[in-house]
């Protein structure tokens, strides 16, 4: 009988036992599948946020393919970081005067919305332009650009312009702020020239990518690569030879040997190895080309539309690389442009340059509706397109 029950209580003993173990192995099997069921639905949330992800990429613009920027909502500011920056940075060398700010905020908002390289603008301006360039930038997207305001001096041109120029209207001091690209992006290897009467089209770091020859310290568009340069200028020959802007009758230019048919470039954008620059005293020799000029009168008077030109054609000659011609589309200013041009040449064009009397923030010019995408309304109200100007009475 004894052993009876100690068998039974052996047997309740274990009974006991291993239903506590199952019941272990129960709770051990309900938090596993509620850790499982947690895990789906932590990875179903990761897979719809990533759906919606795509769904936003899918909509935004691709790289290189813009909307046009719509005036009307210019003062209200899209959101912060739209573009991520990116790579080395672009130094972008452009002058800023009063009377043309409106053209350098549409070109630098061209250049800003079409490309995602890390641009940096070095705006050379007066001091009276100054605080209203400020205000029209901060008040924009364009409060967002990474930009460096320089002021230019213009007592640094003492005794090399002429006091009795043949067309006062050229000689802008800021004109001549691209002859010292050293002195103010002093830091930068390479840097890019703009004039402001420019719309860019493509991404900037494509023509800052130009390769530049051994030896040579920019690189220009010639104008017989380019079929936007086949004007004809009265009694001056081809405006695209060297001969429509130096006297060769003159003793100084005809000691250069230079031959006056060869192809003249156009300084309007170019891109420049600063290093090489500063090397060959690229900026003393366009002085003292300019310092001659002012006592011997070196430049051609038949065309009488350039102080700027001729210092740099007689530098450069032979010793500059090329960009491409589609990174340089010009004469849009000139009398016939929109018949030289058709619509989809100019829509495919890499920049766009109002070079010449017609600017398409004044009276006439053609494809103006071009730089209306990318103009910007000046907050302050000082500067109006003349033509929208006129159009709005």
């Amino acid at each position: 009988m004894e052993n009876d029950t100690l068998i039974k209580r052996i047997l309740r003993v274990l009974g006991t036992s291993i239903r506590s173990k199952m019941t272990v192995r129960r709770v051990n099997i309900l938090i596993l599948v509620l850790v499982a069921i947690a895990f789906l639905i932590i990875v179903r949330r990761n897979l719809l946020s990533l759906s919606d992800f795509l769904k936003s990429e899918s909509t935004d613009a691709l790289p290189g393919v813009l909307h046009p920027f719509d005036p009307d909502f210019a003062i209200e500011s899209p959101r912060k970081s739209e573009v991520a920056r990116t790579g080395e940075e672009i130094p972008v060398l452009i002058t800023a005067g009063e009377e043309r700010l409106g053209a350098v905020v549409a070109a630098m908002n061209s250049v800003y919305r079409n490309s995602k390289s890390n641009i940096v603008f070095n705006i050379v301006t007066m001091n009276d332009t100054e605080d209203h360039l400020k205000t029209w930038l901060s008040k924009t997207h364009l409060s967002e650009v990474n930009y460096k305001i320089i002021r230019f001096d213009p007592r640094i041109l003492n005794g090399k312009i002429s006091k009795d120029p043949p067309n006062v209207d050229t000689v802008k001091p800021l004109t001549f702020a691209r002859f010292y690209m050293p002195m103010f992006i002093p830091d930068a290897e390479k840097a890019i020239y703009l004039d402001d009467d420019v719309i860019v089209q493509g991404d900037i770091q494509e023509l800052f990518d130009t390769n530049l020859k051994a030896g040579h310290a920019a690189a220009f568009s010639d104008d017989c690569d380019s079929a936007s340069s086949k004007g004809i200028i009265r009694g001056a020959g081809n405006q695209n030879n060297y001969i429509g802007f130096l006297d060769f009758k003159k003793e100084a230019i005809k000691k250069l040997a230079m031959r006056a048919n060869t192809c003249s470039f156009n300084p309007g954008v170019f891109v420049a190895n600063l290093t090489e620059w500063k090397h060959q005293n690229i900026t003393s020799q366009l002085e003292r080309w300019m310092e001659r000029n002012v006592e011997e009168d070196l430049y051609s008077r038949a065309l009488a539309a350039s102080i700027t030109t001729p210092p740099l054609l007689i530098v450069f000659y032979k010793r500059h690389s090329s960009i491409d011609p589609m990174w340089h589309v010009r004469h849009l200013g000139s009398t016939g442009a929109g018949n030289r041009y058709s619509p989809q040449f100019v829509q495919a064009a890499k920049l766009l340059h109002w070079n010449g009397h017609y600017k398409p923030w004044g009276w006439t010019s053609s494809f103006s509706d071009i730089w209306d995408k990318w103009y910007i309304p000046d907050p302050t109200g000082k500067f109006h397109p003349i033509r929208r100007h006129t159009e709005d009475k």
